[in-house]
């Protein structure tokens, strides 16, 4: 039986929190644009573009170490720590983890500064499965893109 892990960096990033935050709540449909090394595609399967409220589902396409996987997650927004979850349901995380959970939370540092706290909270299949730093190291990437897109 394997132990749930966590993963967490963190990311000094020169834009607002709030600015930040933003992005991920009201303009996910942007990331294959803000961050093309990384996310392909992003898809809507049960909510719109327009309402972004809890529960959302999206589906996206990203690379991972040179193939293009896919990630199905459940969208839970925390608007006073200016947190996105994203509840992972389905796609290839889940080939070697029972539960997959990333985060990103922005904490201000004054008024264009801010550390964005990235999370991945896991649960691997099995004892011998790999760990998901490849993830993390995406989600590293994501947010340094996110914060070229806002200079």
């Amino acid at each position: 039986m394997s132990l749930p892990g966590k993963l967490v960096s963190e990311v000094e990033i020169n834009a607002s929190a709030e600015k930040c935050y933003k992005i991920f709540k009201d303009q996910l449909f942007h990331f294959p644009i803000i961050s093309p090394k990384f996310i392909k595609q992003v898809d809507v399967h049960d909510g719109d573009w327009d309402t972004h409220g809890h529960g959302s589902t999206k589906s996206w396409n990203y690379h991972a170490d040179g193939k293009v996987e896919v990630f199905k997650e459940r969208v839970e927004f925390d608007d006073e720590n200016l947190k996105t979850v994203l509840v992972g349901l389905d796609g290839d995380p889940f080939n070697h983890y029972e539960i997959f959970t990333p985060s990103y939370q922005f904490v201000p540092k004054g008024p264009n500064h801010c550390l964005a706290i990235i999370t991945l909270e896991y649960k691997k299949l099995d004892d011998d499965g790999p760990n998901p730093y490849k993830y993390i190291k995406i989600m590293d990437g994501i947010i340094k893109d996110v914060e070229s897109h806002l200079k």
